[in-house]
């Protein structure tokens, strides 16, 4: 439709001026509720008013007004404003302070009792013994509870024996079947075979009792009592004692919970007896309990031989609570010295430790036995190399070394033991006793294992200076490094010794030829240097740590110990200036020659640079080395990389590359993200950084210069525009790339540089046909039109302060836009088209105007640079009258099927509502277009009372801005619509 079309004039600062709501001083905050006010005044005015004074309905108006919204009651201490009251809420604080005054304070464990917090307990203990003590050999098992006939005489019996006179014949007959012919020796066993003969013998034993056989179950603790006084293969011991010793808890407690059981008490004001409850006195015990408790230890006491007799006694030591509160003392204390029986040493080592353990549990407040078990050891120490253990040793073909081995589980658990709360005094008698004996490096080993790392840091000298005369038969010094290194870094020892200590424990480690016993150091001593010293001795530390590890490609083996060792040095150096001039260092990371593992490392460098350095960088060896390690993770992603680890890995390289500055110095940094771009270019979200990095050099230049280009800073800027210019398109996303374009050219705008801002607008404009009609996110389908529209809006706000170019016609940018939303494959039952070219004419309005709303400093726009030119003029009119054509099309084919009727007359209202505020009214046929239009919209059902009202209220007001009759005609015809 062919018609002449010209922006309505716009004052755009009286509209502002106009439309502007009424202001007045703000007495208190925004968000504070005013009832606060109100209860601080109310508050204030009760204090000096009596009660008495106040009537019932003045007390009930106080009651209103002091009753507030308790999560605002801490603005009522101090200021009103409620984002500031966190600091008095008593939530907030609750939660900042350690500990809460109102909550109540933990227990504090008694000093003659085990703290458990730091006492590794026996269940976590164990599953490490029975995966380290393994054994190839052959076992062998004597007992006579595991033939499938007496597993059905078990069933059987449980069946039968129901009166008193059954049992007595039933345990008769028992007594028949344990005669020592009975006894089944089972040999060529499997590990794997005796474990599960092992668990037969705690399943029948647990079925015995349950049947009531209580002869049964006590003969099958014997027996398994029995078998650890067999070392046939000494290998196997320590998991063989765990196997055994968890069928002997069974036991106690199955003779603990049964005499409970059958304690009955009488509760004052009932006649019902009740069990004994879990804590109880002895003086609530009944006396038949007490009985049946002291025929349970007499039966034990008649067991001839010597280890199950103690084994079974230890193992029923609980119930000496039925009996008396203090006889565990001496309980222990005999048990401790009927060790002193057991010939073998191994053996009786395993039963100070079972005696130890048990005791933890029944009576942790009891220590006087525990020294004793350990001097005893102590004592019994020479046994260890005496001929009858050398001849089984020959015979079983074990080593002296291994055999030591065997005695740490236990040894470690009774120094835990001993050294579980205790005082340094402790510490000081067991050395000097240890010194007076032998100082062996077993026990050294588990003296470092188990004592506090404090009280160890304290005398690390003399631990060092002991381990250097200690007699290492089977033990190397090597491991007593490790644990003493281990204790430092948890507890520092006195400065003036750090140095001392350093250099004597070195002087031996660094004689090791072994590279698994250097690494086996080398991984815990690192950190001490990084903790204590400079770069100098770290990097006398790598030195020496590559001078071991290159050796045969050594390092090949012991990757984990090494990538833990650069964490360990990352933990501990944050000055990472330092850390790369020393020149081991990246030589260190180079050793990781197996991708997979230097990119583990490279990750941990640059996620400590990322945690660590808050403030940029200038320092160019730190970025230097920087840049090499982010390029070696750069290149580890390749097409079979998961999503998520390109992911991490972009995201490290942008946190660097964020942290570096140059100053003043801009041209550098540019530079800097020069080589960036050729380092990274495979990684999208580090070249978007790059680019809005290199954005906003240019907007810190113009920062810098005020506006106010040199021909240095202006050559600059558009050297910033024509590096993103080149690496956009880089860029595989294309909403990605169409919103880098517009932001890079309204910075180039920004900073003057017009013909760079047309270049990235016009690749803006050429992408928008590129854009699909649909996209996936978190794995749902939508439609991209919302998206695509709301984008060429904010384009079109930008084009209003880019000027045209002296050599193209008026708007060519919008030409080409408009061209392109024409073509585009916009949805049937959308209305996106509609909403971009309504938004087009909204710009050729704002075009038209003499004066824009607004403007770029030092940029001539339009209006300067045509200054309401007729051509121009003419020009806009005739776009203008392009859009009201394509917007005729548009309610066309909208008004082509029924389905869409309503839409097209909600189009007809946008565009009714579009010509009234931007077309001016008086010229050509305008006015009688819009009323077409309205009754387009009258005839498609959109335009309800409420719409016709405000639709002329809205031109009345028209009408008295600019005093124009046709508005007040238009007015009163829409009003009449209705």
């Amino acid at each position: 439709m062919a018609s002449t079309w010209r922006a309505r004039p716009r004052n755009y600062e009286r509209e502002r001026r106009q439309s502007a709501l009424e202001r007045s001083a703000c007495t208190q905050h925004p968000l504070s509720a005013p009832t606060t006010i109100e209860a601080k005044v109310m508050s204030k005015n009760a204090s000096s008013t009596p009660s008495s004074s106040l009537s019932k309905t003045d007390k009930s108006a106080v009651a209103k007004e002091v009753i507030f919204d308790p999560l605002s009651g801490g603005m009522l201490g101090g200021g009103d404003d409620p984002l500031s009251a966190a600091a008095s809420d008593p939530l907030s604080m609750a939660m900042a302070s350690p500990t809460s005054p109102s909550a109540p304070k933990a227990a504090e464990v008694a000093e003659d009792e085990f703290d458990t917090s730091s006492f590794e307990p026996w269940d976590r203990k164990k599953a490490g013994i029975l995966s380290k003590y393994t054994t190839s050999e052959k076992l062998s098992i004597t007992t006579s509870f595991l033939s499938p006939s007496d597993r059905e005489k078990v069933a059987v019996k449980a069946q039968t024996s129901a009166t008193m006179t059954d049992k007595v014949k039933n345990r008769l007959e028992q007594l028949d079947d344990f005669e020592e012919g009975s006894m089944k020796e089972m040999m060529n066993l499997s590990q794997q075979e005796y474990v599960k003969r092992i668990d037969e013998l705690h399943k029948a034993m647990s079925d015995a009792w349950e049947a009531d056989q209580r002869v049964k179950t006590l003969k099958i603790a014997i027996q398994c009592a029995k078998l650890l006084g067999d070392t046939n293969v000494i290998k196997f011991y320590p998991s063989k004692f765990v196997l055994i010793t968890d069928i002997l808890d069974t036991f106690g407690n199955l003779v603990y919970d049964r005499i409970r059981r059958k304690s009955t008490i009488s509760v004052p004001g009932s006649s019902v007896p009740v069990m004994l409850p879990e804590k109880f006195t002895v003086s609530q015990v009944p006396d038949s309990a007490k009985e049946t408790c002291r025929n349970w230890f007499f039966k034990i006491a008649s067991i001839r031989e010597l280890v199950p007799r103690f084994f079974v006694e230890t193992a029923i030591l609980r119930c000496y609570n039925y009996l008396t509160e203090d006889e565990f003392a001496e309980a222990l204390t005999r048990l401790t010295n009927m060790i002193r029986g057991i010939g073998n040493p191994l053996v009786a080592v395993s039963a100070r430790c079972y005696l130890c353990r048990a005791g933890v549990l029944v009576a942790p407040h009891v220590r006087s036995h525990l020294l004793p078990n350990l001097y005893d050891f102590m004592n019994a120490y020479v046994q260890l190399s005496s001929e009858p253990v050398n001849n089984v040793l020959a015979m079983q073909r074990v080593d002296f070394a291994d055999y030591l081995q065997l005695y740490v589980p236990a040894l470690e658990w009774m120094l835990q033991c001993v050294a579980n709360r205790a005082q340094e005094h402790v510490l000081e008698e067991v050395l000097k006793r240890s010194a007076a004996k032998s100082n062996t490096s077993l026990f050294l080993h588990s003296v470092l294992q188990t004592f506090e790392p404090s009280y160890i840091a304290s005398r690390a000298a003399k631990f060092v200076e002991m381990i250097r005369d200690c007699d290492e038969t089977g033990f190397p010094r090597h491991l007593l490094h490790r644990v003493l290194g281990m204790n430092l870094l948890l507890s520092d020892p006195p400065s003036e010794q750090r140095m001392g200590i350093l250099r004597d424990v070195w002087k031996d480690v660094t004689k090791l030829t072994n590279p698994t016993d250097y690494i086996g150091c080398a991984e815990v001593w690192i950190e001490f240097p990084c903790k204590h010293f400079g770069k100098k001795n770290v990097n006398t530390f790598l030195t020496d740590l590559l001078k071991h590890m290159t050796v045969d490609r050594a390092f090949e083996n012991h990757y984990s110990q090494l990538q833990s060792m650069v964490s360990k040095v990352m933990s501990h150096m944050h000055d990472f200036s330092a850390l790369f001039s020393m020149d081991k260092f990246l030589p260190f990371i180079d050793i990781f020659q197996r991708d997979a593992v230097k990119v583990e490392v490279c990750k941990v460098i640059v996620e400590a640079f990322v945690r660590h350095q808050v403030e940029p960088t200038s320092d160019p060896v730190t970025i230097n080395g920087l840049m090499y390690v982010c390029k070696v993770l750069h290149d580890s992603i390749n097409a079979l990389s998961l999503r998520d680890e390109e992911r991490q890995i972009s995201s490290l390289i942008v946190n660097f590359l964020r942290r570096v500055t140059h100053g003043r110095d801009l041209e550098g940094h540019l530079n800097f993200l020069v080589d960036a771009r050729a380092n990274f270019s495979n990684l999208q979200s580090v070249i978007v950084f790059l680019v809005q990095r290199v954005n906003s050099l240019a907007v810190e230049t113009h920062r810098l210069v005020k506006g106010n280009h040199s021909r240095k800073t202006s050559a600059f800027v558009r050297a910033c525009a024509a590096y993103t210019f080149i690496t956009i398109p880089g860029v595989v996303d294309v909403f990605t790339r169409l919103n880098l374009y517009m932001l890079s050219g309204q910075v180039a705008v920004l900073n003057q540089a017009v013909t760079q801002g047309d270049s990235f607008f016009k690749a803006a404009v050429g992408l928008l046909a590129d854009v699909p009609k649909t996209s996936e996110m978190d794995g749902v389908t939508r439609s991209t039109e919302p998206w695509l529209v709301n984008y060429i809006k904010q384009l079109l706000s930008t084009l209003l302060i880019v000027p045209d170019h002296p050599e193209r016609e008026p708007l060519w940018i919008l030409q080409g836009l408009m061209t392109i939303v024409r073509d585009y494959n916009w949805d049937e039952k959308s209305d996106g088209k509609a909403q971009v070219f309504l938004s087009i004419l909204s710009l050729l309005s704002a075009e038209g105007q003499d004066e824009y709303c607004y403007a770029i400093k030092r940029v001539e726009s339009n209006d300067q640079l045509y200054g309401s030119d007729r051509k121009f003029i003419e020009a806009l009119s005739g776009i203008m009258n392009q859009v009201v054509d394509e917007m005729f099309e548009v309610l066309k084919e909208f008004g082509a099927n029924k389905e869409t009727l309503p839409q097209q007359s909600a189009i007809a209202v946008q565009l009714v509502t579009a010509l009234l505020t931007h077309m001016d009214a008086r010229e050509g046929n305008t006015a009688s277009i819009i009323m077409k239009l309205w009754n387009l919209a009258v005839k498609g059902g959109s335009t309800n009372h409420k719409a016709v009202t405000q639709t002329a209220d809205y031109a009345r007001s028209l009408a008295e801005r600019t005093g124009l009759e046709v508005y007040t005609n238009i007015a009163n015809k829409i009003a009449s619509s209705s």
